[in-house]
């Protein structure tokens, strides 16, 4: 296994740690499951008592130029209590989406082997031809949902 894999490979598992990290400095309760086979990387028990179930996506900086946002692929049907965490390394930022916000605002594959999942772009991209460089950046629409802590959570 060459080290650009392994790096590629372990990402999204590092993004996960340094994300629960950052809830428990927050002062939540987190607890992660043994078994990720239902799309729930951690749970949190919220200060009135209830739970959230939570799954982490992130992109790293190396993706593809205008990818740096395009999470895709992600099975999910409406579930009460659940959130998205997306964490773009490149455009360093955190977007959180309740389960119904995610489903109105993804787009939903409609034919080939990835009919019925769903993807989300949060960003867009410009070109400065004279200066010959591309830039990437939050889509306006997204911008809602744009976290700097995980007060939603509380």
């Amino acid at each position: 296994m060459g080290i650009a894999f392994k790096k590629s490979a372990s990402f999204g598992k590092r993004m996960e740690y340094n994300i629960y990290g950052k809830m428990l400095m927050e002062g939540l309760d987190v607890y992660l499951p043994l078994v990720d086979d239902h799309g729930v990387d951690c749970v949190i028990k919220k200060d009135d008592g209830t739970f959230i179930e939570v799954q982490i996506k992130a992109r790293s900086k190396e993706v593809a130029e205008g990818n740096a946002a395009f999470f895709s692929a992600i099975t999910h049907e409406l579930t009460d209590n659940f959130y998205f965490v997306f964490y773009s390394e490149r455009l360093d930022l955190m977007w959180i989406l309740s389960s119904e916000e995610f489903l109105n605002e993804c787009v939903t594959t409609k034919t080939g082997k990835h009919k019925g999942s769903r993807s989300i772009w949060f960003n867009g991209n410009k070109s400065d031809k004279a200066l010959g460089i591309k830039t990437e950046f939050c889509k306006k629409r997204f911008e809602k949902y744009i976290e700097k802590d995980f007060k939603r959570f509380h």
